[in-house]
């Protein structure tokens, strides 16, 4: 009994399958991946740069013992402030960067990609075709023969 369903393995091409799907997902997490490795490191030497001006700043006020004291912590509040403020917009900057290249990346393997199925499209397409000639001269050829 012969099933009309049955997997033929010779007819599936697993090539065309890993290099129309699977190797562009795979291109694709690795960038997701890589793009999330960065952007936690930035997200965790940002929190680490805060947490250390956070306890050093702590350090400061405890060492308060007077007036002179506080009006000279109060005074270096204003630098640290401007100190974080810069720091904040730097690590601004730097998560924009992270998303622009991610972007850009995510754009050219899309286009890739993209090409690349158009590409063995017109390569099935052209095999399709002179598979298709091929038949219609061996069909035509006996009766012209006879």
């Amino acid at each position: 009994m012969t099933n009309a369903f049955a997997f033929d393995a010779k007819q599936f091409d697993t090539a065309q399958l890993e290099s129309l799907f699977f190797a562009p997902a795979r291109a694709f997490a690795a960038l997701s991946v890589d793009y999330s490795e960065k952007l936690i490191n930035a997200q965790l030497e940002a929190t680490k740069a805060y947490a250390d001006t956070s306890v050093a700043q702590l350090r400061s006020l405890v060492e308060v013992k007077d007036a002179e004291g506080l009006k000279s912590y109060m005074e270096g509040q204003q630098q640290v402030a401007k100190e974080l403020t810069e720091r904040l917009k730097g690590d601004a900057e730097k998560v924009v960067a992270l998303q622009q290249e991610f972007a850009q990346e995510s754009q050219k393997l899309t286009e890739s990609s993209v090409k690349q199925a158009q590409d063995s499209a017109q390569a099935s397409a052209k095999e399709a075709s002179e598979t298709a000639n091929k038949a219609v001269k061996e069909a035509t050829a006996p009766k012209a023969a006879k």
